[in-house]
């Protein structure tokens, strides 16, 4: 039920600071209520997804209703994250859009073929970016119904695949 929904976390996997304090600042110039928390690469995404490390307490690392992915990341790309997410039935519902800033023909393919949501170029300037975070929040948050979080167990997965359910 849309009149219910509270507030989705988006993570976002990014590691230029500047980009993160922009998607910041957009989020909050754009009204959105969403939480907002960052990742610097593949690995720390991961072990945010798995609760590894650091995120081991669901308080550091709540599942993302969404997450905005950078291609080009140290230790681990945003393209093996995003193939690791998308074959992990634990993972593959959460949606990924992968917000970069190549415009490469081969990468638009070869995200959508790893399972990406979207793919969007990051915008240059910042009204630019307030513009893409509007059409982000209102077609992800209040047009397309996306999966609740506690219609699975209470690790992330479907209630036939949780570990509480069998």
């Amino acid at each position: 039920m849309k009149g219910r929904r509270k507030p989705v976390t988006i993570l976002m996997a990014d590691d230029d600071l500047d980009d993160c304090i922009l998607a910041r600042d957009a989020l909050e110039e754009s009204h959105l209520t969403n939480e907002l928390r960052f990742v610097g690469d593949g690995e720390e995404l991961m072990d945010y997804l798995y609760r590894r490390g650091k995120y081991s307490r669901l308080e550091s690392s709540p599942r993302p209703g969404l997450i905005l992915l950078d291609l080009n990341m140290p230790k681990k790309d945003g393209r093996e994250a995003l193939r690791e997410i998308k074959s992990d039935p634990a993972l593959r519902e959460i949606p990924v859009l992968v917000l970069t800033t190549s415009k490469a023909d081969e990468d638009i393919h070869r995200s959508y073929y790893l399972g990406a949501n979207s793919f969007i170029t990051k915008p240059v300037t910042f009204s630019s970016l307030i513009d893409v975070i509007q059409t982000l929040g209102k077609y992800w948050f209040q047009i397309v119904e996306l999966p609740m979080e506690e219609a699975g167990g209470s690790d992330g997965r479907p209630p036939s695949q949780s570990s509480a359910g069998g």
